[in-house]
């Protein structure tokens, strides 16, 4: 079923994990994809020709969306190249952990400023041509230490909590002019970040979850189409928990 048959979609932090499941799920339902990387050409070149093997339209930019400039061009840009931007998915993010007590406030701007300002960035610029054709609809990942917390997460925590209180308000904001803004909580997701951990870790977070496993970036991805598309047409201001029941 092609969900999203033609439209335009933007992802940030596309080049692996998450985002690119995303990129994928969407050209698969029938999107043209634009999405951004910063440190792989070659895995970019490659998404490019992987998604475009679904006979839509693919183009990647290596764009920093921490930096409020170069969002705005990268708007543009895709604009001028698509005609259009019907869904941004904000995904792009870092971890810098450690214990509060001997964290850096280097490490506290660079999270805040990747994970939380990022998403400021991208939506400000989109919200234009959003407004010009009176629809549209923003997915920001957070996560489930938004919710929760985490010990050594603390500037994880906060960037992904802020990304919440963001959502809503834009909901609010935005809702008159027919554009939707929702959040995605994932929990333990099974990516290359995940797989550096070691195996006993992993079963312990296994243990915790209802469902016994952990989630994969599909999963995610499923859900991100589900609010990209018409299907959710009358859900605005939510945050979505992909874990398994882990919060139940």
């Amino acid at each position: 079923m092609q969900l999203v048959q033609g439209k335009v979609v933007l992802v940030t932090g596309a080049s692996r994990g998450i985002g690119r499941a995303i990129a994928n799920k969407f050209a698969e339902a029938g999107a043209h994809v634009a999405f951004t990387y910063l440190s792989s050409v070659e895995k970019g070149e490659a998404l490019v020709k992987e998604l475009e093997a679904y006979g839509v339209k693919a183009k990647g930019y290596r764009s920093d969306a921490s930096m409020f400039e170069a969002a705005e061009e990268l708007v543009n840009a895709v604009v001028a190249d698509f005609g259009q931007i019907d869904v941004l998915i904000n995904n792009a993010g870092i971890t810098m952990d450690g214990l509060l007590m001997r964290m850096t406030e280097e490490q506290w701007d660079d999270v805040i400023r990747v994970n939380l300002k990022s998403v400021f960035n991208l939506t400000k610029a989109v919200i234009k041509p959003m407004m010009k054709a009176k629809s549209g609809s923003i997915v920001n990942m957070t996560s489930i230490v938004g919710l929760k917390g985490n010990a050594g997460q603390a500037n994880y925590a906060a960037s992904k909590a802020g990304i919440i209180g963001f959502t809503k308000s834009v909901a609010l904001e935005l809702g008159s002019r027919n554009i939707r803004c929702n959040s995605i909580a994932p929990g333990f997701i099974e990516t290359e970040m995940t797989g550096e951990l070691n195996e006993a870790t992993v079963e312990e977070w296994k243990k915790s979850i209802p469902l016994k496993r952990g989630g994969e970036a599909s999963e995610v991805a499923n859900v991100c189409l589900f609010l990209g598309s018409y299907l959710s047409s009358y859900v605005t201001g939510q945050t979505i928990q992909v874990n398994g029941g882990l919060l139940t």
